[in-house]
């Protein structure tokens, strides 16, 4: 008897149908969101929102250097951790297109997010079998606020990929698990490689590589002592090679740099701690709060977050170990392990960040290495759903369930409306940074019809300038003081210092401006000043 037929545990989920066949109304509704989510993203890269910084351009100069067969960097130029995936997705496109750009840089990113999105209903239905709840969970992952979309569109080193590579783990482990024949083989490799791409692309994602790695050895630990352990691990080393690789021929740890980045080279407070990690950091990383705040109103996803997360745990090993007079069904079990895992690794992911500093110090900002929460979400939202839905106070008659329905409902409900709240408010942003590349464009063709080849600026200036000139213009960072600053590609202050007079490029009304114009009323003689809208450009005079 298969699952399709076979009366299930109701906290185990309905019978999972296989994706693709009969998709009827549910279906056909989930491919319009699927559709709108990769849309809207599309028309936020049109106009060039959410706004680039000299990180991404960092990622795209990279990419330049491989499209050019120039270098093939390992890590982020300027440091020791976070692989250049992206770079190398991006290479090929610059290769293609005769030059980099902005938009062919996020083309791959946007990408991940149409895979990541396509899988996360895949898996959805894997763990619950109910369509309706599949297009629930894409139409508010369709959903984006500014945080998500800078996490999912902004090509600046791991987050694309990591939802995109966790939701993959998490479909193969249940697949696995369950025992579903055809390709074994080829899907324990893909489990592997996958693990081991992450580690070295960002280990953020560690949580979910290990939480959906310990499902598979609960389940196939038998299976793994043969050609199937053997082939994960020689894949895991594959994926990873690049990391490991480095470590050999440098002899430095990567930790060491991840646990440097996360904080732990600073001190915050528990009380900052706490109230960025916990209060703040669940509804700006899920994507329920406006651009770089969160209004109050909107912290009530704080509050529901640790509620679900509980509520999952519970009923998920229940279904796990709940004794059945039926024969053993082993998709109703392994689906029931994953959602466990799940909700055990967003937990895990939710502690490590409260735990880091970076949580207290930065809390808005570094609220993105909270974005593989949202690989959680179909176990989160299942408890909610199958109180919610039709007939779920009859199938389960008492008080409790009498008010857990319209509880649910108004869960639900919130949920959606913040987070298109959220959504609305970041698209009335696109204008406003469409309008901000434009002068950034105007910047750069003012700079090469004067003929600068070589410029000083801030560090949020240097790269960005140097990737949108295609390196037509190189430059080197300065700090207000119009001191040496931090070069994550220390050849271009090499080129810019053998230059005889290079240029000073700084934001209108900056600190850099402010240093500089004071320099030009001392010695009207030393610079000249050409503006443009929103920047300034200091001439030195031969």
């Amino acid at each position: 008897m298969t699952a399709g037929v076979r009366q299930q545990p109701r906290d185990a989920g309905r019978p999972r149908p296989r994706p693709g066949v009969r998709l009827g109304l549910a279906g056909w509704l989930t491919g319009l969101a699927l559709l709108a989510g990769v849309g809207y993203r599309l028309w936020l890269l049109g106009h060039a929102t959410p706004p680039t910084n000299s990180d991404e351009a960092t990622m795209g100069l990279a990419a330049l250097h491989i499209s050019r067969g120039e270098g093939f960097p390992v890590w982020f130029y300027g440091q020791q951790y976070m692989g250049t995936l992206e770079a190398y997705l991006a290479a090929p496109v610059f290769a293609l297109a005769g030059g980099p750009s902005l938009f062919g840089l996020r083309l791959p990113t946007l990408a991940l997010y149409a895979v990541f999105l396509l899988l996360a209903w895949r898996l959805t239905l894997r763990l619950t079998g109910d369509r309706w709840f599949g297009l629930l969970v894409v139409a508010l992952l369709a959903l984006g606020s500014d945080r998500i979309v800078k996490n999912q569109l902004i090509a600046g080193g791991g987050y694309p990929e990591m939802n995109a590579a966790g939701v993959t783990l998490a479909l193969l482990a249940v697949d696995l698990a369950a025992g579903r024949p055809g390709w074994r083989l080829p899907r324990w490799a893909a489990w592997g490689f996958l693990a081991g791409l992450m580690v070295w692309v960002d280990p953020l994602v560690m949580p979910y590589v290990l939480a959906t790695g310990a499902v598979l050895v609960g389940f196939r630990h038998r299976e793994l002592r043969g050609r199937a352990g053997a082939l994960l691990g020689s894949a895991a080393v594959l994926g990873a090679a690049p990391l490991l690789l480095h470590s050999l021929l440098t002899g430095r740890n990567p930790l060491h740099a991840v646990l440097a980045a996360g904080g732990a080279d600073a001190s915050a407070g528990w009380a900052d701690r706490l109230h960025g990690g916990l209060l703040l950091g669940p509804p700006l990383g899920m994507g329920f709060c406006d651009p770089s705040s969160c209004a109050t109103w909107q912290l009530w996803w704080a509050l529901a977050l640790p509620v679900l997360l509980a509520v999952v745990a519970v009923t998920a090993w229940r279904a796990l170990r709940r004794p059945s007079n039926a024969p053993a069904d082993p998709e109703t079990r392994a689906a029931a392990a994953t959602r466990l895992a799940l909700v055990l690794a967003a937990a895990a992911t939710l502690a490590a960040y409260t735990l880091s500093s970076a949580s207290g110090l930065t809390p808005v900002e570094s609220s993105r290495y909270l974005s593989c929460l949202l690989i959680s979400l179909p176990a989160l939202l299942w408890p909610l759903w199958t109180a919610a839905r039709p007939g779920a106070t009859s199938a389960r008659r008492g008080l409790g369930w009498t008010v857990a329905r319209p509880v649910a409902l108004v869960v639900l409900v919130a949920t959606l409306g913040t987070a298109a709240h959220a959504t609305w408010r970041a698209a009335q942003t696109a204008p406003a940074t469409r309008a901000a590349e434009a002068r950034h464009a105007e910047l750069v063709s003012t700079l090469r019809q004067l003929g600068v080849r070589h410029v000083r600026a801030g560090y949020w200036t240097c790269n960005r300038l140097t990737f949108a000139s295609a390196e037509d213009v190189v430059c080197a960072v300065v700090d207000d003081t119009l001191r040496p600053g931090f070069d994550r590609y220390p050849a271009y202050r090499r080129e810019v210092e053998r230059a005889a007079a290079p240029a000073w490029v700084a934001p209108t009304g900056s600190p850099l401006a402010a240093r500089l114009d004071e320099q030009l009323r001392a010695a009207p003689d030393s610079l000249d000043l050409v503006a443009t809208d929103g920047w300034r450009i200091y001439l030195p005079r031969a």
